[in-house]
């Protein structure tokens, strides 16, 4: 039917009693394959030339190997085989040319320097809710709980601009308004706390303790829905109210994280006149729903003073 092959030169060759020692081959077609090949064509007492033999003998292993395959099934395996060896090329060769990985140093600069696409207009609901797992909730003017507790946070908020504008108030000791901000968040705690129905406090940190800075400065909870309402006094000068300076922050942390609940965000904006003959006097508050509220985001790299000071980066230093 078919002629038998030998696999290193692709010669047919007839065989029907082929010998353990024919096999012992030396490397894939040397001399001797050749040989013992021609020695098989020209011998007329070959036998039936339609079983057909194939002899594959591999120089590295200890034992040959015989089997019948038809020379259609040999070119398929030839075949798979370099099939093989391409794919494992080119596999080798697009690892070895593909890039390295960028650090994500790398990665972060070009993002940061994309500022008007990408850290600007962020809603600040979704800040908190990625950052605390938590929801903004707006208010809803035809809610009549939601008007209520308005109202009487209105009613707290006109009480604290008339005390803290008195002439006795302890505010008119006080020579910088950044100091200033303190004495709304305690005066609004303690008159809305005095307020039916509410309570008021410093929110907890997500280990429980008590902290002062950071956003937001209140937590007012309404008793007869259990309603939640985070508040955040804001100071600000007569005429800068459109200013586009940063007046508002809030730093993403886990352990000061200070917004535990669902809650409505209110901003209280308060404003002052320029301070005149010692005297602070506030002129309008602004309860703002931040449900809406869109942030950007200002990023910067920081360093301390223990972290530029070191003895191994100092070059020279005035003489003691």
């Amino acid at each position: 039917m078919h002629d038998l092959v030998a696999l290193r030169e692709g010669v047919a060759v007839s065989s029907a009693a082929a010998s353990p020692e024919d096999c012992l081959l030396p490397a894939w077609g040397g001399a001797d394959t050749r040989s013992t090949c021609n020695e098989r064509r020209a011998d007329p007492h070959a036998g039936n030339r339609n079983e057909m033999r194939t002899r594959r003998c591999l120089c590295d292993l200890p034992v040959f190997v015989k089997s019948t395959f038809d020379s259609a099934a040999l070119r398929s395996v030839q075949a798979l085989a370099l099939l093989g060896m391409t794919v494992v090329a080119s596999a080798a060769f697009a690892q070895s040319s593909a890039p390295s990985p960028k650090s994500p140093v790398d990665q972060l600069i070009p993002w940061l320097l994309d500022e008007d696409r990408q850290l600007g207009g962020i809603p600040f609901s979704e800040v908190i809710f990625d950052t605390t797992g938590k929801k903004v909730i707006a208010t809803d003017r035809e809610n009549e709980d939601d008007q209520r507790v308005i109202r009487q946070i209105s009613a707290v908020l006109d009480e604290v601009v008339r005390r803290l504008n008195a002439l006795d108030s302890p505010i008119q000791n006080v020579g910088r308004i950044n100091e200033v901000s303190s004495h709304f968040e305690n005066l609004m705690r303690e008159l809305l706390n005095a307020t039916s129905g509410f309570s008021c406090d410093f929110p907890h940190t997500s280990n429980g303790r008590i902290q002062r800075s950071g956003y937001p400065d209140l937590r007012l909870v309404d008793e007869e829905t259990n309603r939640v309402f985070y508040l955040d006094p804001k100071l600000y000068e007569a005429g800068s109210r459109d200013s586009s300076f940063r007046t508002f922050y809030f730093e993403p942390k886990i352990a000061t994280n200070k917004v535990r609940d669902d809650a409505v965000h209110f901003v209280v904006g308060f404003e002052h006149e320029p301070r005149q003959g010692g005297h602070w006097k506030f002129t309008r508050w602004d309860l703002v729903d931040l449900a809406h509220f869109q942030v950007k985001l200002k990023a910067e790299f920081q360093g301390s003073n223990h972290d530029m000071y070191r003895p191994d980066a100092i070059v020279a230093s005035s003489a003691k």
